[in-house]
C-alpha cells in the first residue's frame, strides 16, 4: 500500500509539516512514525497538530471533505449550540483544539465525553487529544486502504 504525500496532508488534517515527515507502507507503521515525530515536537508544534484539526461541531464550510463525513450531518440545534459553547470553554481553559475520534458516536454522544475531559489537566488532555487525533488519522488510513 502506497499513501501519496498529498493524501496523508488530508487525513493529517494540514497539520503542519507532519505528512512530510512520517514514514511507513501501512497504518499501523505510519501511525508509529507519526506517534514519534509528534513525540520529538514542541507542545508549541503539538498543540499545532491539534489546532488543524476542525472544531466538532463546528460550521460544515470549515470542515474538510474527510471531517464532514465523520462528523455526519447537521445534528440538532441544541446539540450543535452545546457544542459550539464547549468547545470555547475548552480552547479557553487549555488553548488548543477538542479532538476526540468519534467512531460512530452521535454529536450528542460526545457531550459527556466533552465534560469529563474538561475535568482534566492541560498536559492530559494534550496526550489525549494526540493520543484521539492519531486515532482518527489510522481510522482514516485504514479506510483508504480498502
Amino acid at each position: 500500500m502506497t499513501i501519496a504525500r498529498e493524501d496523508l496532508h488530508a487525513i493529517f488534517e494540514r497539520a503542519p509539516s507532519l505528512a512530510e515527515r512520517v514514514r511507513g507502507s501501512d497504518p499501523a507503521s505510519i501511525i508509529a512514525s507519526a506517534r514519534a515525530v509528534i513525540a520529538e515536537m514542541s507542545e508549541v508544534d503539538r498543540i499545532a497538530v491539534l489546532n488543524a484539526h476542525p472544531r466538532i461541531g463546528g460550521d460544515p464550510a470549515s470542515l474538510s471533505a474527510l471531517s464532514r463525513r465523520e462528523q455526519g450531518g447537521a445534528g440538532e440545534l441544541a446539540t450543535e449550540n452545546e457544542l459550539a459553547a464547549m468547545n470555547d470553554v475548552y480552547e479557553a481553559k487549555f488553548g488548543f483544539r477538542f479532538v476526540v475520534f468519534l467512531a460512530g458516536r452521535s454529536k450528542s454522544g460526545i457531550v459527556p465525553v466533552f465534560r469529563d475531559r474538561l475535568q482534566r489537566t492541560r498536559t492530559e488532555e494534550l496526550a489525549t487529544g494526540i493520543d484521539e487525533f492519531l486515532a482518527i488519522s489510522r481510522d482514516r488510513l485504514e479506510r483508504a486502504a480498502t
